[in-house]
């Protein structure tokens, strides 16, 4: 007897936030988010070489009405002075492997 699996996908949208003011919180980004969507997670972008943060973040949120509705309302919105940029992130580029050997 065969089961047939109903396998559902959980949509998710990536959202850009950008130009933050360098002394912003993860608390302070996750509060903008929580006036306008249910995210799942909030990343912040540090340099590797200083860890120092630079200056942009990625949350994801599960729902793309909330979402766009998020992006709508915070993209050109002042936080800590500054305006901010938010929208849907781009993919990552693939990087290449600079340790592959050549001969």
């Amino acid at each position: 007897m065969w089961t047939l699996y109903k396998t559902t996908q959980v949509f998710r949208m990536k959202i850009y936030i950008g130009n933050l003011d360098f002394r912003i919180t993860e608390q302070q980004i996750s509060q903008l988010f929580d006036e306008y969507s249910s995210f799942t997670s909030v990343k912040m972008i540090n340099d590797r070489e200083t860890g120092r943060f630079k200056g942009f973040a990625f949350a994801e949120v599960e729902d793309q009405a909330e979402a766009e509705a998020a992006i709508a309302k915070l993209h050109g919105s002042e936080v800590n002075g500054r305006s901010i940029v938010a929208n849907e992130a781009r993919p990552q580029p693939e990087r290449r492997n600079n340790f592959s050997s050549r001969y």
